[in-house]
């Protein structure tokens, strides 16, 4: 957010959300009492008790005063609350910060993720990108993302598995030779005082996902909504949360990615002579999640509702993201960022010259899906089925470019194996006996996997998913020996573990989580005829 429009840019989610709660006297007085009573609520769970005391006597000085106020007052008190909430949320983008991260951050990166000697830490300084770009690999529609930002504005929708993904999408952006984007970036990534300042200054902004008012919600959307407007690129995780399970989002925010399409209304009753708003889906793969153990028990346990955000996980210690990504990168690991082919607001496929294209192909005027009476218009239940409609296609555009990894493949064939063996066992009790036997014989995975392989290469033929070069080009032995360097390297214990022609399957709640990448694929395993 350049300084110069961050003053404007408050004034107006603030008007946008008053309005927006004071459409009747008593909306506006529940929109009060709900906000303190929720607020209340996540004071009680807040570990700094110094801000813990002084937002607490905020809400409690707000309560007397609204107790006795007419309409009049209750508007200015929902002022002073939403203007709180804006405040804490609204970014403070400096391009020379922008400027100077983008020479610094890849050297910084390079050093992490490689783990190098001093004589190549000194190399890496004079020469900083080369390593992060052999470790980064972006595929996919570049060129027509490019074409986008320069003829309107790009909402950017990644899947979302590591709190590493923030660092790795602001720099694949900048890789790609787009400009900065606005992003939504949860609170707890700002504890590091060194990455809160260049979050900071990067263009993220604050969202602390332990408010559940809904006036702090429309806070967020208001705020993405208007920046949009203003021309600002954003990018944000339509999945809302890191996905517990490691499964590949299924379903979406669509709230904010509502956003977009009001923005095109706006922007389209302005007069905007770049009113076009185009969504472009996004994969983020790893062959191994920092916080996969973490993750997928908090799955397990059910507790993905309650724990919206989890603090306490992996990416809070910083000795375990460096040895996360030195043990990951010093194995010829690679991040693989897939870039979808864009999207209007209303789901439809945009082809090189900008135009959007229906289900056959035909192009077709954007425009009239928002007029009423010939003029753009607001629409409420249209508008919420276009925004469903898009969630459809993003939905579909990220399983078509997920990569499937070695670690997603074997995990998959020793998970269904292992149900298989267990018959009628539950899911959990499996988790923790692991079925009738503790190791599974190892020529029998080979040929498992070997069938794996095969339906993965149909899929992919078919344009239903992306193999890492590893799967698609090698065969079982190679794609399992793979697989097991990765699942040995960093996790506590080795998820699964070869000892002489047996493989042992130590961890099963990390075998469930890598291959539940795949759950949307039918990979089943037939018998060798």
């Amino acid at each position: 957010m350049n300084p110069k429009d961050r003053e404007r840019v408050l004034v107006e989610v603030v008007q946008r959300v008053v309005d927006r709660a004071a459409a009747t006297p008593h909306q506006l007085e529940q929109a009060i009492f709900d906000t303190i009573y929720e607020e209340r609520r996540r004071l009680e769970t807040e570990r700094n008790q110094k801000l813990a005391r002084a937002q607490g006597a905020f809400y409690d000085r707000i309560q007397a005063d609204a107790l006795r106020a007419d309409s009049t007052r209750h508007r200015d008190l929902l002022r002073q609350i939403v203007q709180a909430f804006a405040e804490e949320v609204v970014g403070h983008f400096d391009q020379r910060i922008y400027s100077l991260s983008t020479r610094v951050v890849p050297t910084g990166l390079s050093v992490l993720l490689n783990a190098m000697s001093p004589m190549k830490l000194a190399h890496t300084a004079r020469h900083g990108m080369s390593g992060l770009q052999e470790q980064l690999e972006i595929t996919g529609e570049v060129d027509a993302v490019t074409r986008c930002a320069a003829t309107g504005t790009v909402v950017m929708v990644p899947t979302h598995l590591s709190n590493l993904d923030s660092i790795v999408m602001g720099y694949a952006l900048y890789r790609m030779g787009l400009p900065p984007f606005l992003y939504g970036a949860g609170l707890n990534l700002f504890h590091n005082k060194l990455i809160g300042f260049f979050m900071n200054n990067l263009g993220a902004y604050k969202v602390d996902r332990r408010k559940k008012a809904e006036v702090y919600k429309e806070v967020l959307k208001a705020y993405a909504g208007y920046t949009i407007e203003l021309g600002y690129h954003n990018l944000f995780f339509p999945g809302g949360t890191r996905s517990r399970s490691g499964s590949v989002e299924k379903r979406l925010k669509l709230g904010l990615l509502g956003t977009g399409l009001h923005a095109y209304i706006h922007k389209l009753k302005a007069k905007d002579p770049k009113p076009d708003v185009f969504v472009v889906p996004c994969t983020i793969n790893y062959e191994l999640v920092l916080e996969a153990e973490t993750l997928i028990e908090d799955y397990l346990k059910e507790a993905g509702k309650s724990r919206y955000i989890i603090e306490d996980d992996e990416f809070s210690r910083p000795k375990a993201v460096f040895d996360f990504m030195k043990k990951l990168l010093s194995l010829d690991s690679r991040i693989r960022i897939v870039v979808g082919r864009p999207l209007d607001v209303f789901g439809n496929q945009i082809d090189p010259e900008g135009q959007s294209l229906d289900s056959r192909g035909r192009r077709v005027d954007r425009v009239r899906y928002v007029l009423s009476n010939g003029q753009p218009a607001l629409d409420r239940q249209r508008d919420e089925e276009y925004t469903r409609e898009l969630a459809g296609s993003i939905v579909r555009s990220l399983h078509r470019n997920t990569v499937l990894h070695s670690t997603n493949v074997v995990c998959r064939v020793v998970f269904d194996w292992l149900k298989e063996r267990a018959g009628d066992m539950d899911l959990y009790r499996l988790l923790r006996s692991g079925g009738p036997e503790e190791s599974l014989p190892l020529s029998q995975a080979y040929e498992r996997v070997d069938r794996a392989l095969e339906a993965c290469r149909k899929l992919q033929a078919s344009g239903e998913v992306i193999l890492s070069p590893v799967v698609l080009d090698n065969d079982a032995v190679s794609v399992t020996t793979q697989a097991l360097i990765l699942l040995g390297s960093y996790h506590r214990k080795p998820a699964l573990e070869r000892r002489g022609d047996r493989l042992f399957h130590n961890d099963r709640n990390a075998i469930l989580y890598y291959q539940n990448r795949t759950d949307r694929w039918n990979l089943s395993q037939r018998s060798p005829s």
